[in-house]
Protein backbone atom coordinates (compact mmCIF):
# COMPACT_ATOMS: atom_id res chain seq x y z
CA UNK A 1 0.00 0.00 0.00
CA UNK A 2 1.19 3.31 -1.26
CA UNK A 3 1.82 6.35 1.57
CA UNK A 4 -0.28 7.96 0.21
CA UNK A 5 -3.00 5.02 0.00
CA UNK A 6 -2.48 4.73 3.54
CA UNK A 7 -2.78 7.97 4.49
CA UNK A 8 -6.64 7.79 2.88
CA UNK A 9 -7.49 4.46 4.17
CA UNK A 10 -6.35 5.50 7.91
CA UNK A 11 -7.84 8.96 8.33
CA UNK A 12 -11.17 7.15 6.94
CA UNK A 13 -10.30 4.40 9.77
CA UNK A 14 -10.03 7.11 12.37
CA UNK A 15 -13.15 9.42 10.81
CA UNK A 16 -15.20 5.71 11.36
CA UNK A 17 -14.11 4.73 14.96
CA UNK A 18 -14.34 8.40 16.37
CA UNK A 19 -17.89 8.94 15.02
CA UNK A 20 -18.87 5.66 16.85
CA UNK A 21 -17.26 6.97 19.83
CA UNK A 22 -14.70 3.98 19.71
CA UNK A 23 -11.61 6.64 20.51
CA UNK A 24 -10.43 3.62 21.82
CA UNK A 25 -10.37 1.83 18.54
CA UNK A 26 -9.43 5.03 16.66
CA UNK A 27 -6.05 4.87 19.26
CA UNK A 28 -5.10 1.65 18.40
CA UNK A 29 -5.28 2.54 14.65
CA UNK A 30 -2.83 5.47 15.17
CA UNK A 31 -0.31 3.12 17.64
CA UNK A 32 0.21 0.90 14.63
CA UNK A 33 0.77 3.51 12.38
CA UNK A 34 3.35 5.78 15.02
CA UNK A 35 1.01 8.23 15.51
CA UNK A 36 0.82 8.13 18.78
CA UNK A 37 1.63 11.28 21.17
CA UNK A 38 4.36 10.93 24.27
CA UNK A 39 1.87 11.67 26.91
CA UNK A 40 -0.76 8.59 25.04
CA UNK A 41 -0.42 7.26 28.67
CA UNK A 42 -2.26 9.25 30.92
CA UNK A 43 -6.31 9.13 31.76
CA UNK A 44 -6.41 11.69 28.23
CA UNK A 45 -4.03 9.61 26.23
CA UNK A 46 -6.80 7.73 23.87
CA UNK A 47 -8.32 11.90 23.18
CA UNK A 48 -5.05 13.28 22.73
CA UNK A 49 -4.21 10.24 20.18
CA UNK A 50 -6.71 10.62 18.33
CA UNK A 51 -6.31 14.63 18.21
CA UNK A 52 -2.64 13.99 17.41
CA UNK A 53 -2.89 11.26 14.52
CA UNK A 54 -6.18 13.05 13.07
CA UNK A 55 -4.11 16.53 12.41
CA UNK A 56 -0.78 15.05 11.98
CA UNK A 57 -2.54 13.65 8.64
CA UNK A 58 -4.91 16.25 8.01
CA UNK A 59 -2.10 18.88 7.91
CA UNK A 60 0.51 16.89 6.75
CA UNK A 61 2.65 19.68 5.07
CA UNK A 62 0.29 22.24 5.25
CA UNK A 63 1.36 25.79 6.21
CA UNK A 64 0.28 28.15 9.01
CA UNK A 65 -1.52 30.99 7.84
CA UNK A 66 0.86 34.35 7.06
CA UNK A 67 -0.13 37.50 7.70
CA UNK A 68 0.02 41.06 5.75
CA UNK A 69 2.04 44.04 7.66
CA UNK A 70 -1.21 45.90 7.97
CA UNK A 71 -2.38 43.36 10.09
CA UNK A 72 0.65 43.50 12.56
CA UNK A 73 -0.95 44.31 16.48
CA UNK A 74 -0.01 47.70 17.08
CA UNK A 75 0.38 46.31 21.33
CA UNK A 76 1.24 42.83 21.21
CA UNK A 77 0.57 41.31 24.40
CA UNK A 78 4.11 40.09 26.16
CA UNK A 79 2.29 37.84 29.02
CA UNK A 80 4.59 38.61 31.75
CA UNK A 81 7.37 40.56 33.40
CA UNK A 82 11.08 40.44 31.57
CA UNK A 83 13.10 38.37 33.79
CA UNK A 84 14.73 39.93 36.71
CA UNK A 85 17.24 37.46 37.57
CA UNK A 86 20.55 38.67 38.29
CA UNK A 87 22.37 36.34 35.99
CA UNK A 88 19.82 37.57 33.41
CA UNK A 89 20.45 41.45 34.17
CA UNK A 90 24.28 40.48 33.61
CA UNK A 91 23.96 39.03 30.28
CA UNK A 92 21.48 41.53 28.75
CA UNK A 93 23.94 44.43 30.39
CA UNK A 94 26.49 42.83 28.21
CA UNK A 95 24.09 42.81 25.11
CA UNK A 96 23.21 39.25 25.36
CA UNK A 97 26.80 38.63 23.86
CA UNK A 98 27.42 35.95 26.61
CA UNK A 99 24.18 34.28 25.72
CA UNK A 100 24.35 30.89 24.16
CA UNK A 101 22.51 28.13 22.26
CA UNK A 102 23.57 24.76 23.08
CA UNK A 103 22.10 21.66 20.71
CA UNK A 104 23.10 18.24 21.77
CA UNK A 105 21.49 14.11 22.28
CA UNK A 106 21.38 12.40 19.00
CA UNK A 107 23.44 14.42 16.99
CA UNK A 108 26.76 13.74 15.13
CA UNK A 109 27.96 17.37 16.26
CA UNK A 110 27.44 18.72 19.35
CA UNK A 111 27.58 22.30 19.09
CA UNK A 112 27.26 25.92 21.17
CA UNK A 113 25.74 28.68 19.37
CA UNK A 114 26.46 32.79 19.62
CA UNK A 115 23.17 35.01 18.44
CA UNK A 116 25.93 36.31 16.25
CA UNK A 117 26.30 32.59 14.71
CA UNK A 118 22.62 32.34 14.73
CA UNK A 119 22.44 35.29 12.92
CA UNK A 120 24.76 34.63 10.18
CA UNK A 121 23.08 31.62 9.22
CA UNK A 122 20.28 32.27 6.56
CA UNK A 123 16.79 34.51 8.25
CA UNK A 124 13.49 33.78 7.62
CA UNK A 125 10.92 36.42 8.85
CA UNK A 126 7.08 35.57 9.01
CA UNK A 127 3.92 37.48 10.29
CA UNK A 128 2.11 35.07 11.91
CA UNK A 129 -0.47 34.66 14.93
CA UNK A 130 0.59 33.54 18.42
CA UNK A 131 -2.95 32.14 19.90
CA UNK A 132 -2.64 31.44 23.34
CA UNK A 133 -4.39 28.99 24.91
CA UNK A 134 -5.99 31.57 27.48
CA UNK A 135 -7.83 33.14 24.61
CA UNK A 136 -5.56 36.15 23.83
CA UNK A 137 -3.85 36.63 20.41
CA UNK A 138 -1.56 38.99 18.65
CA UNK A 139 -0.14 39.06 14.79
CA UNK A 140 3.78 40.05 14.95
CA UNK A 141 6.30 39.62 12.29
CA UNK A 142 8.84 36.57 13.50
CA UNK A 143 12.59 36.87 12.06
CA UNK A 144 15.34 34.04 12.95
CA UNK A 145 16.78 30.88 11.79
CA UNK A 146 14.75 28.00 10.51
CA UNK A 147 14.98 25.11 12.96
CA UNK A 148 16.13 22.97 10.05
CA UNK A 149 19.10 24.53 9.31
CA UNK A 150 19.97 24.64 13.39
CA UNK A 151 19.48 20.97 13.29
CA UNK A 152 21.37 20.86 9.83
CA UNK A 153 24.60 22.29 11.43
CA UNK A 154 24.78 19.73 13.81
CA UNK A 155 23.74 16.80 12.20
CA UNK A 156 20.59 14.87 13.79
CA UNK A 157 21.13 10.94 14.05
CA UNK A 158 18.16 8.97 11.96
CA UNK A 159 16.82 7.84 15.40
CA UNK A 160 15.73 11.33 15.98
CA UNK A 161 12.19 11.32 17.06
CA UNK A 162 11.66 14.64 19.06
CA UNK A 163 13.03 18.08 19.67
CA UNK A 164 12.64 19.49 23.22
CA UNK A 165 13.75 23.12 24.30
CA UNK A 166 14.58 24.35 27.64
CA UNK A 167 14.57 28.19 28.71
CA UNK A 168 16.59 30.21 30.63
CA UNK A 169 14.15 29.61 33.44
CA UNK A 170 14.54 25.93 34.01
CA UNK A 171 11.10 25.04 35.12
CA UNK A 172 10.12 25.86 31.34
CA UNK A 173 10.43 23.60 28.70
CA UNK A 174 8.51 21.63 25.56
CA UNK A 175 9.09 19.62 23.07
CA UNK A 176 7.62 18.88 19.45
CA UNK A 177 7.77 15.85 17.01
CA UNK A 178 10.76 15.85 14.03
CA UNK A 179 7.43 17.49 11.59
CA UNK A 180 7.29 20.78 13.39
CA UNK A 181 10.76 20.40 14.18
CA UNK A 182 11.72 20.21 10.59
CA UNK A 183 8.66 22.47 9.82
CA UNK A 184 10.02 25.55 7.18
CA UNK A 185 7.80 27.87 9.57
CA UNK A 186 9.30 26.69 12.60
CA UNK A 187 11.97 29.03 14.07
CA UNK A 188 14.82 29.95 16.55
CA UNK A 189 13.33 33.53 16.72
CA UNK A 190 16.11 36.92 17.42
CA UNK A 191 13.30 39.59 16.14
CA UNK A 192 10.01 41.10 16.31
CA UNK A 193 8.91 43.28 13.79
CA UNK A 194 12.24 44.98 12.58
CA UNK A 195 14.21 45.37 15.80
CA UNK A 196 15.94 42.63 18.49
CA UNK A 197 13.00 40.27 20.32
CA UNK A 198 11.93 42.45 22.99
CA UNK A 199 12.97 41.02 26.44
CA UNK A 200 9.23 41.03 27.40
CA UNK A 201 8.82 38.26 24.57
CA UNK A 202 11.21 35.95 25.25
CA UNK A 203 14.49 37.54 23.88
CA UNK A 204 17.42 37.31 23.26
CA UNK A 205 16.18 33.85 21.83
CA UNK A 206 12.39 32.74 21.93
CA UNK A 207 11.10 29.18 20.15
CA UNK A 208 8.28 29.68 17.35
CA UNK A 209 6.31 27.03 16.48
CA UNK A 210 2.98 29.00 14.53
CA UNK A 211 1.31 25.66 14.13
CA UNK A 212 0.66 25.06 17.35
CA UNK A 213 -0.87 27.13 20.65
CA UNK A 214 1.20 29.59 21.98
CA UNK A 215 2.66 28.15 25.21
CA UNK A 216 4.71 25.53 22.80
CA UNK A 217 6.58 28.97 21.86
CA UNK A 218 8.67 28.78 25.17
CA UNK A 219 10.97 32.00 25.72
CA UNK A 220 14.37 32.62 26.59
CA UNK A 221 15.90 29.28 24.98
CA UNK A 222 19.35 28.07 25.52
CA UNK A 223 19.22 24.37 25.20
CA UNK A 224 18.17 21.71 22.22
CA UNK A 225 18.25 18.41 22.93
CA UNK A 226 17.95 15.71 20.00
CA UNK A 227 15.97 12.82 21.21
CA UNK A 228 13.99 9.06 20.47
CA UNK A 229 11.79 9.60 23.40
CA UNK A 230 10.17 11.69 25.72
CA UNK A 231 9.65 11.28 29.77
CA UNK A 232 6.83 14.15 30.33
CA UNK A 233 6.15 15.91 33.66
CA UNK A 234 2.83 15.31 35.49
CA UNK A 235 0.26 16.94 32.68
CA UNK A 236 0.70 21.03 33.39
CA UNK A 237 -2.29 23.11 34.47
CA UNK A 238 -4.24 20.46 32.04
CA UNK A 239 -2.45 21.47 29.12
CA UNK A 240 -1.90 18.95 26.28
CA UNK A 241 2.11 18.33 24.85
CA UNK A 242 0.14 18.26 21.12
CA UNK A 243 -1.50 21.36 20.88
CA UNK A 244 -1.86 21.76 17.23
CA UNK A 245 -4.23 24.45 15.55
Amino acid sequence: MSNSSRRKWLRAGLGAAAGASGIAVAARLAERYGLVPPDAGNIYGPGATLTYATQRLLTDGTMAREFTRSQISARPFANGKPLQEAEFLRLQEGGFSEWRLSVDGLVARPATFTLAELKSMPARSQITQLACEEGWSFIAEWTGVVLSDVLAAVGILPQARFVTYQSFQKRWRNSVDMADALHPQTLVIYGMNGGDLPTGHGGPLRMRVPRQLGYKSVKYINRLTVTDGLQLPARARGYAWYAGI
